[in-house]
């Protein structure tokens, strides 16, 4: 096993996704799951804007620091609409949703606040 050389593996990251994008379904998985991580992104930096912790968020809201990181965290299922809310008031924030016709290429996006 000493002969043997260490050859890195060079990713076509392109030739992937084209290839990806020929799977049923692939698509339409990717821009939902694209959806929800702006969501996500919101929230961390709507926080982070906000100046405060996990710890502090979960005072707010009365819960624990592990249900924000939770919330915060990249899962199956998106929060309740209730928990966004509460979220955003923790944070000082409004929670805005809009519904963009498909097809319409706006900066219109759900947010945070």
């Amino acid at each position: 096993m000493a002969d043997v050389t260490y050859e890195p593996i060079i990713r076509d990251r392109q030739r992937e996704r084209v290839r990806a994008d020929r799977l049923p379904g692939y698509t339409e998985a990717r821009l939902e799951a694209a959806i929800e991580f702006r969501l996500l992104r919101q929230l961390l930096e709507a926080r982070k804007q906000a100046g405060l912790t996990q710890d502090e968020v979960a005072q707010r809201m009365g819960t624990t620091r592990s249900a924000i990181s939770r919330l915060e965290a990249a899962r199956k299922h998106l929060p309740a609409l209730t928990t966004l809310r509460r979220y955003a008031d923790a944070l000082d924030c409004d929670l805005e949703i809009n519904l963009v016709p498909r097809g319409l290429k706006t900066t219109t996006t759900p947010t945070a606040g």
